[in-house]
């Protein structure tokens, strides 16, 4: 048996009404038993690549983290929902709109799952998909560039939690309501009791159609549902393809102390979507039109700015009205995670609470359907019998589950968040065959193209939501810790400890080579589209428009271009429009100027205008953050702010060119 460190709840945990498991710490600390050898597995030679990119969740951070598989190095942090001062993103005049909401610019979110599009059920290396919990939205970034391109707010939603797992096609990229409440219809939600949750208080499960040459998205349709919390996601693949599931919670419809109050019932559900029948319903014309505003916001990459456009209305369809489109299942208990196999046979669900794993069978649960084998109905929808879908239990698997993902090999791993461990189990005889200690208390994980129809089977990486003696200590906050096991033989292996960036919830992997060879190496000035592009350090100039004045900026190694610049005033706003001229790989430029705290970071071809507004008279100097070559240090200028009344002629230059 394996020795186990159990990293307890700070609170105690309810189970079948009764408080088992109170918080504590370890007494002692318990290495995890590292076989010999393992080093050379994770070991990446200086000059040579990881295998496969891993694309995680930045959590609070409200961007997405790109690491390295098997080492666990970190190669980049995308700016997604929140502000980066690193890149500028959400600080830059071009990128700002990229954070508009309904609810005005939101520079902060909780990003929590990413989803990577797939074509017949396989990888496809074209986009990430991320959500945001918080203010609901969807976003959309280019495995080319490693950018967020676009943004969708997600109406009629509030927590944006069971999001934004994609389709077989990657047709729509699918968002469920965490948190029910009044819809936002007819342009804010009504001002009701909380109390009147059973009667007000509504989901939805939202379908964003995805463009197949762009990726330009669109919310297509939503299907509305009675007030349950909507947790987790997969949709069909191969004989279940036109299907969508998610996990729910609290079909108690309680609205205070859900801990307790949303933990009563032996079973909640599993949501049955089928989104074929409801593409039919929209057809006819059978969905009801929802007024409300949410944001679209695109990042055009020639002008390389983006532009925020308002919706006004959705298309609703009552599941409830609407026979067809949806079905419940039940499960056991308060479930999180619900995942499908690479057969689209089978739907596994993992409750919180129980100590079992349910899975269902698709074919089982489509004859229950054409059965009408119900065992009674939900608020207005059919409850399908527990027996007649069930595949099977898996017994006894340990404490907690949460998340299972897939080996392609017939077997599946699912997380235990209380028992701390990793559990292996034979999909067809639901035996468990392997387990293995996290370190500690694991929240999701991933196989690299586990959610696919063609998983690689290699490897299964640990999120870990505690990390106690794992690191050094940094204070009371500690880094999340990620984990990484050799999954390759009969039994999994510990092989590296990494600490991740934000707290990462679920992650999706993917093979380099499917990636590598179509990264953009660097923006052609010559399809630089930018208003304000200054494509040759001679046309560099400075123009006064009333109080506005815009600086046509170049940089290139080692200078900016005009780098002296005087006839600003107080009451002035100064726009930096500056283009790096390079045209090679990995020179990024910086600019910033004393004063202000933002900064620009462009890219070889690239344009981006910082927004500066004097504060005091006086010289302000500006230079390059981003170190470039020798000379970076002389990579420098000066910009010269007079009072308001000054008559002060505006010049620029560079060198003896001063005019």
């Amino acid at each position: 048996m394996n020795t186990r460190t159990y990293v307890l709840l700070p609170a105690a945990l309810a189970f079948s009404g009764a408080a088992f498991f109170s918080g504590c710490k370890p007494k002692q600390v318990v290495v995890a038993p590292v076989q010999s050898g393992v080093a050379e597995k994770v070991y990446v030679a200086p000059g040579k690549h990881d295998e496969f990119y891993n694309i995680v969740s930045g959590g609070f951070s409200g961007g997405v983290a790109v690491y390295g598989l098997p080492s666990g190095r970190l190669f980049r942090q995308i700016p997604v929902f929140s502000q980066h001062p690193e890149s500028g993103y959400g600080y830059t005049e071009e990128t700002k709109a990229l954070l508009n909401t309904s609810y005005g610019p939101q520079f902060w979110d909780d990003q929590h799952h990413t989803s990577l599009s797939t074509t017949k059920g396989e990888h496809d290396g074209r986009w990430i998909f991320a959500n945001a919990n918080n203010t609901p939205r969807i976003a959309r970034i280019s495995l080319q560039t490693f950018r967020t391109e676009e943004i969708i707010e997600i109406p009629n939603s509030s927590g944006n939690h069971s999001s934004p797992f994609v389709t077989e096609n990657t047709e729509y990229t699918v968002a469920g309501t965490r948190f029910a409440y009044p819809l936002d219809d007819e342009g804010s939600s009504p001002d009701v009791p909380i109390n009147t949750y059973k009667e007000n208080f509504k989901s939805t499960v939202s379908f964003v159609a995805v463009d197949p040459q762009h990726g330009r998205m669109n919310v297509a349709f939503q299907v509305l549902l009675p007030g349950v919390d909507i947790d987790l996601a997969r949709a069909g693949k191969l004989k279940s393809h036109g299907w969508v599931f998610f996990s729910c919670y609290n079909s108690e419809l309680a609205h205070t102390l859900l801990e307790v109050n949303a933990s009563q019932k032996d079973k909640d559900f599993i949501v049955a979507i089928n989104w074929k029948k409801a593409e039919e319903y929209v057809k006819a014309g059978q969905g009801r039109k929802s007024r409300t505003k949410y944001c679209h916001n695109v990042l055009d990459e020639g002008t390389h700015t983006a532009t925020s456009t308002v919706k006004e209305e959705v298309i609703v369809l009552d599941a409830a009205k609407l026979p067809g489109i949806a079905y419940l299942m039940p499960c056991p208990k308060s479930p999180h995670g619900c995942d499908t196999d690479p057969t689209g046979s089978y739907i596994v669900g993992s409750g919180k609470l129980a100590a079992l794993i349910p899975v269902f069978s698709f074919d089982k649960m489509l004859a229950a359907i054409e059965k009408k084998d119900h065992e009674g109905e939900f608020m207005g929808l059919p409850v399908l019998k527990y027996e007649s879908v069930l595949h099977g239990e898996v017994k006894k698997p340990g404490l907690g589950p949460l998340h299972t993902e897939f080996d392609g090999k017939g077997f599946a791993y699912t997380s235990f968040f209380v028992t701390s461990e990793i559990v292996k189990w034979n999909i067809q005889t639901l035996q468990v065959v392997d387990r293995q200690p996290t370190f500690y208390s694991v929240g999701h994980l991933t196989v690299p193209g586990g959610p696919t129809t063609k998983p690689h089977g290699k490897y299964a990486i640990a999120y870990n939501k505690i990390t106690k003696d794992r690191y050094l200590p940094t204070g009371p906050e500690l880094t999340q810790s990620a984990q990484l096991y050799d999954i390759s033989g009969e039994k999994m292996k510990l092989l590296l400890d990494f600490p991740t960036v934000g707290e990462p919830h679920y992650a999706e992997a993917i093979p380099a080579a499917l990636v590598a060879p179509k990264s953009k190496k660097f923006y052609k000035i010559e399809d630089n589209r930018h208003p304000y592009v200054t494509k040759s350090e001679k046309d560099a100039r400075v123009v006064r428009e009333g109080n506005v004045v815009r600086v046509y900026m170049t940089a290139i190694r080692s200078h900016v271009a005009p780098d002296n610049i005087e006839g600003v005033k107080l009451g002035d706003t100064v726009y930096f429009h500056v283009t790096n001229l390079e045209q090679d790989w990995d020179v990024p430029h910086g600019f910033a100027i004393k004063g202000l705290g933002a900064e620009l970071l462009i890219m070889p071809g690239e344009t981006a205008t910082l927004k500066y507004v004097p504060t005091r008279v006086g010289i302000a100097p500006f230079y390059c953050t981003d170190f470039c070559s020798a000379l970076h240090q002389e990579m420098q200028g000066y910009l010269r702010v007079s009072p308001a009344n000054s008559r002060v002629p505006l010049t620029f230059g560079l060198g003896d060119t001063a005019k």
